[in-house]
């Protein structure tokens, strides 16, 4: 039977992508729809085989990134039965789409320490946020393999599995968030563009711009106070502000940041801000992907897109 504790969840940012990187807020939840585990390729396992040599190979390389590295990893993994498992054909098994925004290598990066970790963190409501901070910077380390460059936050979120709130690069908390106040029909929900995207161009745009003051200053003074104030009406269960504070983060988004929106949405994205039956904004660094929209009458919304031939995926309802 399956552990549960074996499984790694996809990630969901909520509030706070590009902004994090300004040292804005974020809030970011497990998302169990879509997980992984690690096994191994088997005769007898029925499973996309295809995938699964793709994944044996990612992790041979991701093995010799590991091994190429100034970094000790071997005083933080076991690595010599890391090697041997690879060998054996360990693999990933994921359902998580990749180039999704959804953190699929940060899942893996969370499995390969909770079952490698020497003497590793332990996932538990009371971890303290000096070993929370630890925890991401191990994880940053690890996932870098894969991007180069890492927050650490989406293996973050995918090991401890509950809802993380940001405040800043060196403090973040687990907590809890209060659904139901925002109505029985409330929802947040995925809507897929059905293109990949490529986070990194993206990301080193957004930075580029950031070097001009004009832009900088739109970031800083519009950008991050909504962000933020989406984040703090979410948690405190303020519903009227958090609804005005995600219409004017959503407007902003479709002004400032047309280029991370699929073209064949944009007009849906207008039509969720001129209407309010649903607000979309960025899920991750955007481009493709999904998109992330917020509702309060589900019900209406999901008709609305099934007749418009869109499917949308829940993250979250208090449906009727």
């Amino acid at each position: 039977m399956r552990n549960q504790s074996d499984l790694f969840y996809a990630k969901i940012l909520l509030f706070g992508e590009y902004s994090v990187l300004l040292n804005s807020m974020g809030l970011s939840i497990p998302y169990t729809h879509f997980h992984g585990e690690l096994s191994f390729i088997s005769e007898d396992k029925y499973t996309d085989r295809d995938f699964a040599r793709r994944s044996n190979l990612e992790l041979t390389k991701f093995l010799k990134f590991l091994n190429s590295t100034a970094e000790n990893f071997d005083s933080q993994l076991n690595m010599s039965s890391l090697k041997q498992d690879i060998q054996n054909g360990l693999y990933f098994e994921s359902s998580i789409p990749e180039s999704y925004g959804l953190g699929s290598s940060g899942a893996l990066c969370a499995a390969i320490y909770n079952k490698y970790g020497r003497q590793s963190i332990q996932n538990n409501s009371q971890l303290e946020n000096g070993e929370i901070i630890r925890l991401k910077t191990i994880l940053s380390k690890l996932e870098s393999g894969f991007h180069g460059r890492s927050s650490g936050l989406d293996p973050l979120n995918s090991f401890l599995k509950v809802p993380l709130l940001i405040y800043n690069q060196n403090k973040i908390e687990q907590v809890t968030l209060p659904g139901k106040k925002f109505g029985e029909n409330s929802a947040i929900f995925l809507i897929d563009s059905e293109k990949t995207s490529n986070t990194a161009p993206l990301v080193q745009s957004f930075l580029d711009k950031c070097k001009t003051p004009q832009f900088s200053t739109l970031i800083k003074e519009e950008l991050i106070p909504r962000n933020n104030n989406c984040i703090i009406n979410l948690i405190a269960g303020k519903k009227r502000k958090f609804f005005e504070n995600l219409a004017d983060l959503s407007q902003f988004q479709l002004r400032y940041f047309t280029q991370m929106i699929p073209e064949s949405f944009k007009d849906l994205w207008l039509e969720g801000l001129q209407t309010s039956k649903f607000w979309f904004k960025l899920c991750g660094s955007g481009g493709g992907g999904f998109l992330l929209g917020f509702t309060q009458n589900y019900s209406e919304t999901k008709a609305f897109f099934k007749t418009s031939g869109h499917t949308i995926v829940t993250v979250y309802a208090n449906e009727k």
